[in-house]
């Protein structure tokens, strides 16, 4: 619960003027009460009014008389029906303030409810975007968007219960039971156990919700994985013939969701029908037991009546409150899903004092660099002893899990090293400030990642300051311009869903056209070319050497035609460097490289 409230701070003028109209609106609830019992006294005995009025008393009874006194003269003055009257529009009145202050209580939470819900989505957001990659490789996506939607909705339901219930339903109960206490002391033993037995069965039916709630909101994440995945391998699923296996995967877990929700409803609406049979057995009893006494003379009609109002003025918000707890129970459950990714550590950490970094003057070193997978049986690469000089190019080749990818994701800090260190001019990257570092980098990875976005954002994506000129340069450069030029709009056509409306040669080349507009010092090209059709290959290729004349660049490649210039080739296998050199030396002495180029020619 102190987790859920100190998403309040932000909103306590808010919060405060919500408590104050609940609390208002309270007194009017409470108000209402003893106004009724002279409503009732004039409607069906006046006569026992005037009599009490005129009997001396003390205390509470005092002030009955007091104000049995006060309806009795205002009787006589104004006559039966005019005093009825004034009694009505006063009922009226306090009824208004009720709901007046109750429409308040709720104008003043909504920006409460929805700038907590914001704040938590905000938070949500920025912490997926600070997590490692890592932690994306061991969570669904599906679950995330859970998380961050249906959790999130289940926590605001949860602020509407808490305050709600804490600012108003214990002063109604309290007043309630205060004016019970001073009409029959004896009724109101019936009141209190009903309410202990009240608690005792329907606590015990909510503690449950809380691991239930939880539990369906996982599957619920799994569900959003499930779509995620079925919307993204469409082509495969039909391709294979494979939509009966993906509906029945599907229809398992949405037999599982249907079956957790069943019985967490189950013990969620089993809350109201309880809390009205015991009411209404309550109420069995206190008519009993009340109509003895008026029979008795002890109290009188008007009296009980009002007792009974009372009475149901202490069973709706204990009614609200069970319901209350229920919401807040779920809400927790799913508040525990949300802190699981606001608590998720950031294994990849800036130094306390991380040194800035604006240019890059010498070398890049890998120094036995090794780095394990969590949970992998093996490193992915181990002992890489490697520098890369200012200006050159050196290309990393191997069959594929040779670790290629890893050893390109480890300059970036997308991983940190298991042991070993990566050195920019001397220093460790774990020394310098991660942003600065990343500036200096431009990435064209393997999977042409884009934006349900414009052409023009696309490239522009971390370049918002660059000319058209220099957009449109970059455009040419990677063999892009041409059928942007084409395209609906040119430079301003959406591309839809990670660049759906594009072939993939097309998406692969924004991605370039996005790296070479950043003209960065250092490239890590991830398998840059190879979505691209020959044609497309041999004039994005023409480019890139140009522009990576006197650049740094870490270059990935199966199509060895590619990387045959390059200034120094290393051959990666089972994650340790096994040759190192020129195309030409590796030709004439190498065997692996030379295997690999081989078997490419065939």
């Amino acid at each position: 619960m102190r987790q859920l409230l100190r998403y309040y701070r932000p909103f306590r003028r808010q919060l405060a003027l919500a408590v104050l109209s609940n609390l208002l609106m309270s007194v009017f609830m409470v108000i209402s009460i003893p106004v009724l019992q002279p409503f009732l006294q004039i409607l069906f005995n006046p006569d026992e009014m005037t009599a009490k009025a005129a009997e001396p008393q003390g205390g509470f009874d005092d002030l009955e008389s007091r104000s049995s006194a006060f309806f009795a003269n205002l009787i006589r003055e104004h006559g039966r029906e005019e005093a009825l009257l004034l009694v009505c529009i006063f009922l009226v009145l306090v009824f208004f303030g009720k709901n007046l202050f109750r429409y308040l209580s709720l104008y003043f939470l909504a920006p409460v409810r929805q700038g907590v819900v914001r704040d938590l989505r905000q938070q949500m957001v920025d912490k997926i975007l600070q997590l490692p990659v890592s932690y994306f490789t061991e969570s669904r996506k599906g679950d995330l968007m859970s998380r961050i939607s249906s959790d999130v909705q289940e926590i605001e339901w949860s602020i509407v219960g808490v305050v709600e219930s804490i600012a108003r339903e214990p002063l109604v109960i309290l007043g309630s039971v205060a004016f019970m206490v001073y009409v029959s002391p004896g009724l109101l033993l019936f009141v209190l156990g009903l309410m202990l037995f009240s608690a005792l069965i329907i606590g015990g039916v909510g503690r449950s919700l809380r691991r239930q709630s939880g539990e369906a909101q996982t599957r619920l994440g799994m569900l959003g994985a499930l779509v995620e995945e079925t919307l993204g391998g469409l082509r495969i699923i039909k391709g294979f013939n494979a939509e009966q296996w993906q509906h029945d995967r599907f229809a398992r877990e949405n037999r599982g969701y249907a079956r957790t929700l069943v019985r967490l409803y189950r013990r969620k609406d089993l809350a109201s029908p309880l809390s009205e049979f015991l009411g209404i057995s309550a109420v069995a009893i206190l008519l009993w037991f009340g109509a003895k006494q008026v029979f008795a003379g002890e109290i009188s009609a008007a009296t009980f009546i009002t007792f009974l109002y009372a009475f149901y003025n202490v069973i709706e918000p204990a009614k609200a409150l069970s319901g209350a707890t229920y919401n807040i129970r779920k809400g927790m459950g799913a508040l525990e899903r949300v802190q699981a990714i606001l608590q998720a550590d950031v294994s990849i950490r800036e130094a306390e004092n991380a040194r800035p970094i604006d240019a890059f003057t010498d070398q890049i070193e890998f120094r036995n660099v090794s780095f394990r997978y969590a949970n992998a049986d093996r490193p992915a690469v181990e002992g890489i002893d490697l520098v890369i000089p200012r200006g050159k190019i050196i290309a990393l080749v191997g069959a594929s899990g040779a670790g290629k990818s890893t050893l390109a994701d480890l300059l970036p800090r997308f991983y940190d090293v298991t042991d070993g260190q990566i050195l920019v001019d001397g220093v460790d990257i774990r020394q310098l400030r991660t942003h600065d570092w990343r500036s200096l980098l431009g990435i064209v990875s393997q999977e042409a990642i884009l934006f349900n976005d414009s052409v023009r954002n696309n490239i522009l994506f971390s370049s918002t300051g660059a000319s058209e000129e220099a957009l449109i340069a970059a455009a040419r450069a990677a063999n892009a311009h041409d059928f942007i030029s084409v395209l609906p709009e040119g430079y301003d056509t959406n591309i839809g869903d990670r660049g759906s409306k594009l072939s993939g040669g097309q998406r692969q080349r924004l991605t370039i056209a996005r790296a070479l507009l950043k003209n960065p010092p250092v490239l890590i090209l991830d398998e840059a070319t190879s979505a691209l059709d020959s044609e497309s290959e041999q004039l994005v290729q023409a480019a890139l050497d140009r522009l990576l004349a006197n650049r740094t660049a870490l270059v990935i490649a199966h199509r060895l035609s590619t990387v045959q210039h390059a200034d120094e080739i290393i051959v990666l296998d089972g994650g340790r460097i096994v040759e190192r050199g020129t195309h030409e030396s590796l030709m004439q002495q190498g065997q692996y490289y030379r295997k690999l180029v081989e078997l490419q020619a065939l």
